[in-house]
């Protein structure tokens, strides 16, 4: 995991940044042209089946409609398997075990793929991953940020 100073033009937003789009009032706290994963939109479509009551429910389906209303993404392609050998290969090493964070290693693979940086509001969940440029999102006040 990396942090540099500089802002690239495209990143790829996580699925918690995504879900926190609204709280983020910094526009310089995103890159110019952000981009999401199929993944993401893979882990929101989970949301609305496991939410526990029709507001849950409700705001998590607003969040995929949202994401796919908003966003063209990138897809899990043979370049992001590749990539993922090495996310998983990483976080073995760091002693995490890739299965434990799937949604999140398979971002990171798509990203290290198309040579983007990670943009999220919980870069612990990208630590141990060699390579992968992680630019921490912080949100104006800390909430929730529940996917499953």
């Amino acid at each position: 995991m990396t942090n540099s100073g500089e802002r690239p033009a495209q990143g790829v937003l996580d699925t918690a940044t995504v879900i926190a789009l609204r709280q983020i009032t910094d526009p310089s706290a995103l890159p110019a042209e952000p981009l999401i994963t199929a993944v993401t939109l893979a882990e929101l479509s989970v949301g609305p089946l496991v939410a526990h009551d029709e507001h849950e429910r409700a705001a998590r389906q607003a969040h995929l409609q949202e994401a796919e209303a908003d966003f063209d993404p990138l897809p899990f392609d043979r370049a992001s398997a590749r990539a993922f050998g090495q996310v998983a290969a990483s976080l073995r090493r760091s002693g995490r075990k890739p299965a434990a964070r799937a949604y999140d290693a398979l971002i990171a693979a798509t990203a290290m793929a198309h040579g983007l940086p990670v943009y999220t509001c919980n870069a612990a969940d990208f630590a141990g991953i060699d390579g992968l440029h992680v630019i921490p999102v912080r949100l104006p006040q800390a909430a929730g940020l529940k996917v499953d």
